[in-house]
């Protein structure tokens, strides 16, 4: 008679009860592996230096044991969770306040671009975690209005990528006014030596977890390459967006690119949005939230969109321009083929960037398939018109005549 093998459930890994019915009632049923091997170490108190992709279930895995350790301790333990973007500590919010919030959890969201009136309430009820950006963690802290002295368990997610964003100094001033004994949850999708220092600084003997070799990409993801002229690429994107119906995720490297993108598709007829740094807060989470509704069949954006969007079924990831290194490759084509479906992921590549193509293929250890060029047909894409415009208001501002001005001697 030959045995079955049981499918991992979260009852297996020491989760409470109580923890356990609002998981199963929001249909998370099976952990993921960063998730199956987190959570026990987690609750047991150990520090973790965990390396796992985005979209493996992360916020979970440090999120189950930081609600159930608060709650047995009767909200004398005290959370920060620490996080590279806006959207990244909107998503975490959102999760904790799904699994915490029916056992009173009280969470205090502080980042940039958010109402500070609304943020001192929010500290002042006392919260059991603190959900932060780095520079807004630290005006709060340079203001006193925010004290950590209570803060027992740290997370650092997505510490990579905090880094490459310049917040290292910044990380150092908020783990100055943690106490010295503390649990530390850092969770990061590649460890550079920068990573490891911090590890080795402010870690207590940390558990290393690994669910995936860096730079890893989700086995369900198919991988082509265009080498494409420059001036020929919309007409190329034009040629490949009608033979896919689902939403869609274009890359571009600035801002500039993304506006200018999502000028011509709009021009095209296509309901696109756009996110990039010089868009307000407001305006990001609107482009989102219509994305992931359908309001929005594609999303323009920059790399501040290649670990903060968390939508489960976009279907097709394109890089317009290819990134500016090859671990950010990893990370845009990720947010495709999430949560075990299968997704599609397109680069666009001028001659001159064979050797970047290589550099990804050597990380990824995969060799991109490469695809010949349709027959383009020219577009009108009106997009000499939007750089008219903005080279009109340029030079308009620029040829405005000075004000004689009075110096009183």
């Amino acid at each position: 008679m030959q045995h079955q093998t049981r499918t991992a459930r979260f009852d297996d890994l020491g989760v409470a009860p109580k923890i356990l019915q609002i998981l199963y009632r929001h249909k998370f049923n099976t952990p993921t592996p960063i998730q199956w091997k987190s959570i026990p170490a987690a609750l047991d108190g150990k520090d973790i230096l965990g390396i796992a992709q985005t979209g493996t279930g992360k916020t979970l895995a440090f999120g189950i044991p930081l609600i159930q350790r608060i709650a047995q301790s009767k909200g004398t333990t005290k959370g920060l969770i620490v996080l590279p973007t806006r959207e990244l500590a909107l998503q975490v919010e959102d999760t904790l306040k799904k699994i915490g919030g029916p056992l009173g959890l009280r969470t205090a969201l502080l980042i940039g671009g958010e109402d500070m009136r609304r943020q001192i309430r929010a500290i002042d009820q006392h919260p059991h975690v603190i959900i932060a950006t780095p520079g807004r963690l630290n005006d709060h802290l340079a203001n006193k209005r925010v004290s950590l002295n209570q803060t027992s368990i740290v997370v650092l997610d997505e510490a990579d990528r905090m880094l490459d964003m310049g917040f290292a100094p910044q990380l150092q001033r908020i783990l100055a006014h943690v106490p010295a004994v503390r649990q530390m949850l850092l969770f990061s999708a590649t460890m550079p030596s920068e990573v490891l220092n911090i590890a080795q600084s402010t870690m207590s003997l940390p558990l290393r977890i690994e669910v995936a070799p860096m730079g890893s990409t989700a086995q369900g993801v198919d991988q082509e390459v265009f080498f494409v002229k420059n001036n020929e690429k919309f007409d190329l994107l034009a040629a490949i967006l009608p033979e896919y119906k689902g939403s869609v995720l274009i890359f571009c490297r600035t801002k500039h690119g993304v506006k200018k993108l999502a000028y011509a598709l709009k021009n095209l007829g296509e309901r696109a949005a756009e996110i990039h740094s010089n868009r307000s807060l407001r305006q990001r989470l609107d482009a989102l939230e219509g994305f992931k509704l359908g309001r929005h069949r594609i999303l323009v954006a920059t790399d501040i969109a290649a670990r903060g969007i968390d939508v489960k079924e976009i279907q097709l990831v394109i890089n317009y321009d290819l990134p500016e290194k090859p671990e950010d490759y990893v990370h845009r084509i990720g947010r495709t083929a999430r949560a075990g479906l299968s997704g599609h992921a397109i680069s666009f590549a001028t001659s001159n960037q064979k050797r970047d193509i290589a550099q990804i293929e050597k990380l990824i250890k995969k060799v991109i398939r490469l695809s010949r060029l349709p027959m383009l047909k020219k577009v009108d894409q009106k997009i000499s018109k939007f750089d008219e415009q903005r080279s009109f208001h340029r030079k308009k501002r620029w040829q405005r005549p000075l004000k004689k001005r009075s110096f009183r001697r």
